[in-house]
């Protein structure tokens, strides 16, 4: 069997404190004993297959070069990973800063020296997908989380950036209206009872939108549309999703 063979990194660059999880690609890796870094070796390293290594460079300065050993030998080439001050990203902005638990929403991170991250994480967990639109701009998709604040940061060869908070929001109920029932005319004022309905953005009677006022968390205030005598239900829908229904009845005017 021959010496094994590196052909190339990725990323082939990193801060001088090390720590940067870089793929080693060649072939002959089976078995192998040692990856270095120059003189240095991997921090630790694992074999995937006989032509891939994950290793996490040791600390050092200037550009060194990446080699692998085997029971066959050490290999040869010249493949180079550069130890550089990246400057640690950091975040402005998330928009939208709220989206249901379950998640898959697409948010806009704004910032500073984003270019390469690995990773965005929510709470550490990490997002479903993530795009690097630019240095200054990436955008994700949240994964499920339990209702109430995450904290958002990115990760890049520079480090982690400073958190921003992204709330995550329990899906709205309704458990009362008040009053249930009242004439075919719009104009009605109903008081809806519930929870989670601070981000409302719509009140429902079947498919017809109402005007409506949300005074609480727990209360909306609406107006009923017109419409036909007979049952309709109610919803509400906020940025977590739609709520249950409850029925609300139309009656008709007594005629003489």
């Amino acid at each position: 069997m021959a010496a094994p063979v590196v052909s190339s990194v990725s990323p082939n660059q990193g801060p001088p404190s090390g720590g940067t999880t870089v793929t080693v690609t060649g072939a002959g890796f089976t078995g192998a004993t040692a990856v270095r870094f120059g003189t240095k070796t991997a921090t630790s390293f694992t074999v995937n297959s006989s032509t891939q290594i994950t290793a996490v460079s040791p600390s050092g300065t200037s550009t060194v070069n990446v080699t692998v050993t085997t029971s066959q030998g050490t290999s040869t080439q010249q493949v180079a990973f550069t130890y550089v001050t990246i400057p640690a990203p950091s975040l402005s902005s998330l928009s939208p800063s709220q989206g249901p638990v379950a998640g898959g929403t697409t948010v806009t991170l704004t910032g500073t020296n984003l270019t390469g991250a690995t990773a965005v994480r929510f709470n550490g967990a990490a997002a479903a997908s993530f795009t690097v639109n630019s240095s200054t701009q990436i955008t994700a998709v949240s994964p499920a989380h339990a209702a109430g604040a995450a904290a958002v940061t990115v990760t890049t060869p520079g480090g982690t950036s400073t958190p921003l908070s992204y709330i995550y929001l329990a899906a709205p109920t309704l458990t009362s209206l008040a009053p249930a029932q009242g004439p075919t005319d719009a104009g009605t004022v109903i008081t809806l009872t519930g929870s989670n309905l601070t981000t409302t953005t719509g009140v429902q009677f079947g498919s017809t939108p109402a005007s409506f006022t949300v005074v609480s968390p727990t209360q909306i205030t609406a107006v009923a549309p017109d419409g036909a005598a007979g049952p309709v239900t109610v919803t509400a829908t906020t940025l977590a999703g739609s709520s249950n229904g409850l029925p609300y009845t139309r009656i008709d005017a007594p005629a003489i």
